[in-house]
């Protein structure tokens, strides 16, 4: 680029840094800066555009068009070539703007038909905040350097939009984070919370993007970079060297940190008037937007690898991040993008509540989530740039719903469902040590689900008979490397001696689909869900099933022990693991080792194909646990991590009703103990028609025992039963209609 662009360029900047620094209020000081671009630029018009709300665009300021215009003139998202730019948030540049597609004449600004149009998107790190727009009379395109020109100024504006600069009277320059906001998600754990924000990695703020010492930015650039390489050479130094994805991880970040391209256009953007930290931002802008539009995994993999790069690079310029000096707050409610199981592990049950952006009901943060019996609510778009620490929060699990700096009316309401939520606790209190035993006179077993040693303590407290499930993937998932057999068997250990004589089933490891171990080559299947996981790795890998085994087998010490496999498809699958706990059996013994006095090998039914099984298996399996969340999404095909399918399906569909009922008679038939596992089973109308088509064990999480007894103890299975063969006799297509009438009435 030529020396005088760039010296324009920076004399653009350096007037708006100038304007910024005058006393003005927030609108004068936008009005200003839209004089100066068009001065600058040579242009008749100037417009900022700022969002109102998600969908509509509100003019803020303008140089050349009517000034009374100004917050009355809004555009829908998409309309006209401004909402176009919004919509897509690539820039538009046209030399004839009335024949360009979508134009829209607006004649309440007063404007006259400009020829030439550059719309800029005004966004910070993919976050959309509105329309930077130079229009003149003259047909003619902007040249390369005017538009990187004005690329740099929206940048710079979409800053200082971020830090409040601009707030005044219209509805697009109120106050950001200031505002209350409501975010919808996915429930990840049921459950309602308030507390006050914890960001889990506090966004960079940038306080100086213009440069005023070019040349001192350049150094503080090249240094921080320096600093950056060491820290990467440190991390692959220290990884383990047998760890060939993590290594091929740290050799991309190493590859970037090295890149001279990549240095090169940084410098360049603070030639041309940004600062160290702006110029770094901007080229993370520039990957985030790649991000978006590219589809190969391998691709949007290396281009997070420069994100992540970017937000390490901008911390050593910002000295912000992680060593902010912030304290975490008593009530703290967790917000981040995304987070692993150990690190969700290590903030333990001090958290109040946790809101991701991303995730999955299935992921490793809601297993422990769920685990620990805090609220999640996953899918919360765009919290992590609204959010603040130490802003007032409120989590409705539950509905999957987030409220941000709340008004008094919410409060008041959310207030009241805790209240009332409490005063049910007490309710299940008082029935605790009771049995779920109908008014038929029925008894439901009723079990807890676990998956750490901070659940057993719930055991007593939630009134459960056992533990119907005991996740042993946890304590791989959580690990940078493979635990020992004397590690594992201390846990089982001390879980047996928790659980004080209560049955404990242990589930052998479930990992696959989307549990994928640090430490194990993840594999690249089209349909991960349908692919290499549970028993079928364990069966592949029977190194690691033999090595589990074998320290179930020691903690148990003489005890009774019963374990399940995991996601078994057919009768050749129980036999084969059920091979290797014999063989583990017949080790044990021959050491000189405690066998379990009792013994069960059960498997769990996740697949519909294990429920046609021969007769054989069902006499050879000492028990069946129904594994609800994966059985219903095969039943269905319908992927529980989609939502524009999975809520279509009903789990008191006729269908599936059905389908369980012929379980529970082959089961019968057998005389093989039989107990159903999920989220349905901890609902308590699903439970309840669950007992009444025959399931005699419901395993769930501790806090849904409560509210699961309450209902049963309330209900008469007999006629519940009839309801629902009365509804699949009518045709209903589900019969949660008929039930929940029937249970409004009475039951």
């Amino acid at each position: 680029m030529p020396e005088q662009t760039e010296t324009e360029s920076r004399k653009l900047l350096r007037r708006l840094r100038d304007t910024m620094a005058e006393e003005a209020a927030g609108q004068e000081r936008l009005d200003k800066i839209t004089h100066l671009i068009a001065d600058s630029m040579g242009t008749e018009v100037c417009s900022v555009y700022l969002f109102r709300d998600e969908e509509t665009l509100e003019l803020c300021a303008t140089e050349g068009l009517n000034p009374q215009a100004v917050h009355e003139t809004r555009m829908r998202l998409g309309e006209g070539l401004v909402g176009r730019v919004a919509r897509t948030g690539k820039i538009i540049n046209s030399a004839d703007a009335p024949k360009e597609k979508g134009f829209r004449y607006m004649p309440e600004t007063g404007e006259e038909i400009y020829s030439s149009f550059l719309g800029i998107p005004v966004q910070r790190l993919g976050e959309k905040l509105g329309v930077l727009v130079v229009q003149s009379k003259e047909a003619r395109l902007f040249s390369s350097d005017e538009v990187y020109a004005l690329e740099v100024v929206a940048m710079v504006l979409a800053e200082m939009t971020e830090l409040g600069v601009f707030v005044g009277e219209g509805a697009a320059l109120k106050a950001r984070h200031q505002q209350a906001v409501m975010f919808r998600g996915t429930t990840g754990q049921e459950g309602a919370a308030q507390g006050h924000v914890w960001l889990h990695e506090p966004r960079v703020v940038i306080t100086n993007p213009v440069a005023e010492d070019p040349e001192k930015e350049l150094t503080r650039l090249r240094e921080a970079v320096d600093d950056l390489r060491v820290r990467v050479d440190e991390m692959l130094a220290g990884a383990p060297s047998g760890d060939k994805e993590q290594m091929e991880v740290l050799e991309a970040y190493r590859m970037f940190a090295n890149s001279k391209g990549w240095l090169r256009r940084m410098e360049e953007d603070i030639g041309r008037g940004l600062s160290a930290e702006a110029a770094v931002e901007k080229e993370q802008s520039t990957a985030r937007a790649r991000m978006a539009v590219i589809s190969d995994p391998y691709l949007r993999g290396r281009l997070h690898d420069l994100d992540d790069l970017s937000n390490r690079l901008l911390r050593i310029l910002t000295g912000q991040g992680a060593q902010t000096g912030a304290e975490m707050p008593p009530d703290p409610i967790l917000i981040a993008r995304n987070i692993g199981p150990a690190e969700l592990l290590d903030y333990g049950r001090s958290l109040k509540g946790i809101v991701l952006e991303e995730g999955s009901v299935g992921s490793h943060a809601a297993i422990v989530a769920r685990a620990l019996a805090i609220p999640l609510v996953i899918h919360a778009e765009r919290i992590t740039t609204e959010a603040l620490n130490g802003d007032h929060i409120m989590v409705d699990g539950d509905q999957g719903v987030v409220h941000l700096r709340p008004d008094e009316t919410v409060v008041a309401a959310f207030r009241d469902k805790i209240a009332m939520q409490a005063k049910a606790q007490e309710r299940y209190a008082s029935i605790r040590d009771k049995p779920a035993t109908t008014l038929c006179g029925k008894t439901i077993s009723l079990q807890m689900n676990a998956g750490l040693m901070a659940d057993l303590p719930s055991l007593d407290g939630s009134g459960a008979e056992g533990v119907g499930l005991f996740r042993t993937e946890l304590q791989f998932l959580v690990r940078n490397q493979m635990p020992r057999r004397s590690e594992l068997a201390a846990l089982y250990s001390r879980v047996l001696e928790a659980a004080n004589g209560k049955r404990v089933v242990f589930r052998t490891l479930d990992i696959g689909s989307d549990k994928v171990l640090p430490y194990m080559k993840p594999n690249d299947e089209p349909n991960p869900a349908l692919g290499w996981r549970a028993i079928r790795v364990g069966l592949d890998k029977p190194g690691v099933l033999r090595m589990q085994l074998q320290a179930l087998l020691r903690a148990a010490n003489g005890r009774p022990l019963s374990v399940m496999f995991p996601f078994v498809a057919q009768y050749e699958e129980f036999t084969a693991a059920r091979a290797e706990m014999d063989k583990a059996l017949a080790r044990e013994r021959i050491l000189g080792h405690a066998i379990p006095e009792h013994i069960e090998v059960g498997a769990m039914l996740e697949t519909p194909s294990l429920a046609f099984a021969p007769d054989k298996f069902f006499e050879m399996v000492d028990f069946l646990s129904i594994g609800g969340n994966d059985l219903k999404q095969f039943f269905f095909a319908a992927d529980r991590e989609n939502e524009r399918v999975r809520r279509r399906y009903d789990s008191l569909n006729v269908s599936f009703l059905t389908f369980l009922e012929q379980i529970v008679a082959r089961c019968a038939a057998s005389n093989t103990a039989l107990s159903f596992c999920g989220e349905d089973a901890g609902r308590p109308v699903e439970a309840a028609c669950l007992a009444a088509i025959g399931m005699p064990t419901l395993s769930m999480r501790p806090a849904s025992i409560g509210p699961v007894k309450s209902v049963l103890r309330r209900v008469n299975l007999d006629a519940l039963r009839g309801v629902i063969h009365d509804a699949r006799d009518r045709g209903d297509m589900s019969v949660r209609g008929a039930v929940m009438e029937h249970l409004r009435n009475g039951g």
